[in-house]
C-alpha cells in the first residue's frame, strides 16, 4: 500500500482572470503540500485556456505541482501541460497517449466502476478517479462510490487511484484511511471559511491524521 497521499488542487470552475487568481494559487501552494493542479475550464475558448495555463503553471512548476488539464489532450501537448484528465466521453486513451506520447501523465475518470478503472489501468493510465464521494456544486453527477472501492483498489492494483466530489476538510479523513492516493478539491480549497491558503495546511493535517490510520500492511 502506498504510504502517502496528496492533495490535488482543480482551479474554480470559472476563472474569468487568472491574473487575479494568481496570488490566490501562489499563497495556496505556499501553505503545503500539493501533487498537482488541474486546470478545468469549461465552456470557454481555447484563447482563455492558454491564457489560463500561461499564468498558472509557471506558480505550479515554481513549487514542484504538476499541471494537468482537463478534457483535451490537444491543448495539452500544444501548451506544454504536464498530462491531461479525461472523462469517460472525452477522447480515448488511446488518442490521448497518442497525442501527449510517452511520457506525460494521463487519468481517466472511473466514476464508481472497477471495471472501468480497471480496463484504464491495463491501458497505461497513469491515475483513475472515482467520485464523486459526495455532493458536489463543481458539477453534476449522478455515481456516488462507497469507501470500498478504494480499498480493494490499494489492495489489488498500482495505478494510483484519486478520490473526487464534494470533498472538504471535514469529510476527508476516511477517503485517506480508505486507500485514496490524491484527494482532488476545487471548492473545498477556494471557498473555504479561512481562506485556501488555510484549507491546504487543514488538508495536510487531516491526510497526516488518515495515513497515520491506515491499516497496517503485511
Amino acid at each position: 500500500m502506498p504510504l502517502d497521499c496528496r492533495l490535488y488542487l482543480i482551479t474554480p470552475a470559472a476563472l474569468p482572470d487568472p491574473v487575479g487568481f494568481a496570488k490566490t494559487l501562489f499563497n495556496a501552494l505556499e501553505a503545503g503540500d500539493v501533487g498537482a493542479l488541474q486546470i478545468r475550464l469549461k465552456d470557454v475558448s481555447d484563447a482563455a485556456v492558454e491564457a489560463a495555463v500561461e499564468v498558472l503553471a509557471p506558480i505550479a512548476w515554481s513549487h514542484g505541482v504538476e499541471v494537468i488539464l482537463n478534457d483535451r489532450p490537444d491543448l495539452a501537448a500544444r501548451l506544454g501541460c504536464d498530462g491531461v484528465h479525461i472523462g469517460q466521453s472525452d477522447a480515448p486513451y488511446a488518442a490521448a497517449r497518442k497525442a501527449l506520447g510517452p511520457d506525460r501523465t494521463i487519468g481517466v475518470t472511473c466514476h464508481d466502476s472497477r471495471d472501468l478503472a480497471m480496463t484504464a489501468a491495463e491501458a497505461g493510465a497513469d491515475y483513475v478517479a472515482f467520485g464523486a464521494f459526495f455532493p458536489t456544486s463543481t458539477k453534476e453527477t449522478v455515481h456516488r462510490p462507497e469507501l470500498e472501492i478504494l480499498e480493494i483498489w490499494q489492495e489489488t492494483m498500482l495505478t494510483p487511484c484519486v478520490a473526487i466530489g464534494g470533498i472538504t476538510v471535514d469529510n476527508c479523513r476516511p477517503l485517506v484511511t480508505a486507500g485514496a492516493d490524491f484527494l482532488a478539491v476545487s471548492a473545498g480549497v477556494w471557498t473555504h471559511s479561512s481562506g485556501p491558503a488555510a484549507a491546504v495546511e487543514a488538508f495536510n493535517r487531516e491526510i497526516a491524521a488518515g495515513l497515520a490510520a491506515r491499516p497496517a500492511v503485511g
